[in-house]
């Protein structure tokens, strides 16, 4: 059965994929992002988040069924942090209203296999007490790490948040996936450097043959959103063509 599904990042990359899986599917797409698409909002400033969630309800008004938090920012800035745990967590939780009035509402985070590097826990920590001023001034004075501190924020956000009264008790299954490494427009500028390469060998190794397309990532994405069972919830699944099992094979 079709469906109303609001996706944020749907002008490129894995949200834009995603949103053409859907659409082909027949369901009803509202994408936001800065510009190209349905809704043009500036998801790291608070207005810019607010702004979002009025559009949307003026779009559907009635509900919507499911809803990928998907924007995301990969550079060393506290930007990073801003859009993909603060605008993430504004996104979720202000849309979670109007999930609530579907007969089977679905979410999902993009997370990211980063969530498993060595970064600053006190930016991490900042974010998770919900001081975004404080959580941006602790990365502006170290920066390198942002994208992976806010990639566990929100895997730890999601975690905690999926199985609350507002969450799960009212029916909504919250998920989180996390790629590897898509070659797509935000990644593809990292491959021109060698340095960055041997880096991104040693942190996310596969077994596969090839990074993901943003298409692969959005196959899985549709199938936790348009899901029948509520029993999934509160899961971070990993695509990431074996790095989690390469670098962790004694947890799961």
């Amino acid at each position: 059965m079709p469906r109303t599904i609001v996706i944020t990042g749907a002008a490129s990359g894995i949200g834009k994929a995603t949103a053409e899986v859907c659409r082909a599917a027949g369901d009803t797409v509202i994408g936001v992002d800065l510009a190209s698409t349905d809704i043009a909002a500036d998801l790291s400033q608070p207005d810019g988040r607010a702004a979002m969630v009025a559009a949307v309800t003026r779009l559907a008004p009635a509900g919507i069924d499911s809803l990928l938090a998907g924007a995301g920012i990969s550079r060393p800035d506290p930007i990073a942090v801003a859009v993909n745990y603060f605008g993430a967590v504004a996104t979720l939780e202000g849309l979670r209203p109007l999930l609530a009035l579907s007969a089977r509402p679905r979410a999902v985070a993009i997370c990211s296999t980063a969530a498993m590097l060595q970064g600053n826990d006190r930016v991490v920590e900042g974010c998770l007490n919900g001081n975004e001023a404080a959580a941006l001034a602790l990365c502006a004075a170290a920066p390198m790490s942002a994208y992976a501190d806010s990639k566990k924020a929100l895997t730890l956000w999601l975690r905690a948040a999926a199985v609350r009264s507002e969450w799960a008790g009212a029916g909504i299954a919250l998920n989180g996936i996390a790629p590897g490494v898509v070659l797509s427009p935000m990644t593809t500028p990292l491959f021109d450097d060698p340095v960055m390469v041997a880096a991104i060998k040693s942190s996310n190794p596969i077994v596969t043959k090839a990074y993901a397309q943003p298409a692969e990532i959005a196959e899985v994405i549709r199938f936790l959103l348009t899901i029948d069972t509520p029993y999934l919830l509160g899961q971070m699944l990993f695509v990431d063509g074996g790095t989690d099992a390469l670098l962790r094979p004694g947890q799961f």
